[in-house]
């Protein structure tokens, strides 16, 4: 039997993205990386501490000036970027922060290991981020700090979350971890709050060869507070021997100098790297923007995406399904679409309320409809657009998307013979 061209791959036929198509790489390791650390492992200087170590400190001006704030201090993760923001802000028990119903686990975390108390706001449908009258809707005189996440590279809506933050009198932490580069009104993120917290994490933007993180902020006080937090609570200051004395209790939250080189290295392709990933990425979407029942991410006016996540919503109303197929849909979507060779994920499956660890903080009763939704309906793609040379692999998927869309009335039966909505219906019409 001869195959038809068009069947699908997860039917038989070829797939849209040939097997034999590599995976764009990321992160891209050049001959400068390797150098890079080379020069540490050649110097000796292996630890954050050893005398006359330069990759730390370098990484910590360089970064500083990128986002165009007065300090930085480079520490061992984003994770714990955030936890020494909010100790740094003396963030503690009795006290409040709200956060994001969608985000890496690691945004709630930082605030229950302070002993303080997350309060989760709904996100908005469109930018995934912190919606600010739903922020309005859960603070209170105990909010000590608003903890917005530029999810997936889009800042969050800064004006807005500040505007509240000044009522409350409290501050803004900005969970930037996936947002380098990325902007709002002509400023970096990691300049638009109290203090910025940013993941060096392999698969970020701005990525090192292990783990790491960067805090910002314009307030020197709160800088030298995260300082002696970083390093077992010692007196920060240069002297001629370390003392080992802690004056308070902080942690061991330093990064090494060869993530600091390797990290150094990448940051001056960063930018590059952003203008050259935009046309490939932008191009995909516009393709992907004509297929109905399939909502692209959106860009507000004012505001530069990073591009770290795409995230895709499905509208199954304009598929001819109801809302109630919503996950059936996303689930007969994601087997063909990666079939076809198109790596599509599910990027959080739960949002932060429903996580065991957090729901003890949760109230009776509290409901997040659009975190549930999107997470429900949406499917992503990850790191594979972030090697600047990805357009033709991006072009590949496209293909795939377009392929599958063209077998819409097989992923109805698909979504009608697995979702109990639809099975409901067809027994009513039935009667």
């Amino acid at each position: 039997m001869t195959e038809r061209p068009h069947q699908l791959a997860m039917l038989g036929g070829p797939r849209a993205v040939p097997p034999e198509t590599a995976a764009p790489r990321w992160p891209v390791v050049t001959r400068g990386d390797e150098e890079a650390v080379a020069r540490v492992l050649t110097g000796g200087r292996l630890t954050a501490t050893a005398e006359g170590e330069e990759e730390v400190p370098g990484l910590e001006r360089e970064w500083a000036a990128y986002t165009g704030t007065a300090h930085c201090a480079a520490v061992g993760s984003g994770t714990a970027a955030l936890q020494l923001a909010l100790a740094a802000l003396g963030v503690g028990p009795g006290d409040e922060v709200v956060v994001p119903a969608v985000s890496m686990n690691a945004t709630a975390l930082a605030v229950v290991q302070q002993g303080a108390r997350p309060v989760f706001a709904d996100i908005d449908p469109e930018t995934y981020t912190m919606d600010p009258d739903a922020v309005r809707a859960v603070a209170g005189p105990r909010t000590k700090a608003l903890l917005p996440v530029h999810l997936h590279g889009l800042p969050a809506d800064m004006d807005a979350l500040r505007t509240i933050a000044a009522e409350l009198g409290a501050a803004v932490v900005e969970d930037a971890a996936q947002s380098h580069g990325a902007a709002h009104r002509g400023r970096r993120t990691g300049a638009l709050g109290t203090v910025g917290c940013f993941s060096l994490h392999p698969s970020k933007n701005l990525p090192t060869c292990g783990e790491g993180g960067l805090l910002t902020t314009d307030d020197p006080d709160i800088h030298e507070r995260v300082l002696r937090l970083r390093q077992f609570g010692e007196d920060p200051r240069p002297r001629r021997t370390r003392s080992y004395v802690s004056h308070i209790a902080g942690w061991n939250h330093r990064i090494g100098p060869v993530e600091a080189a390797f990290a150094r290295s990448q940051l001056a392709r960063l930018d590059e790297y952003g203008r050259r990933r935009a046309p490939g990425v932008l191009a995909f979407l516009d393709r992907l923007a004509s297929l109905p029942g399939l909502l692209v991410p959106v860009v507000p006016k004012g505001s530069v995406h990073a591009w770290h996540i795409l995230r895709f919503r499905l509208d199954p109303q304009a598929l001819g399904l109801a809302d109630e197929d919503a996950a059936a849909l996303r689930r007969a979507l994601h087997r063909a679409l990666r079939a076809e060779g198109v790596p599509v994920s599910r990027y959080q499956e739960e949002p932060l309320p429903a996580h065991p660890a957090f729901t003890p903080h949760v109230p009776a009763g509290a409901r997040f409809p659009v975190a549930r939704a999107v997470l429900t309906d949406s499917l992503c793609l990850q790191r594979r657009h972030l090697d600047p040379g990805s357009g033709p692999v991006l072009a590949a998927y496209a293909d795939g998307f377009e392929k599958v869309w063209q077998h819409l009335d097989l992923i109805r039966r698909m979504v009608r013979s697995a979702s109990p909505a639809a099975r409901g219906r067809q027994e009513v019409s039935a009667v």
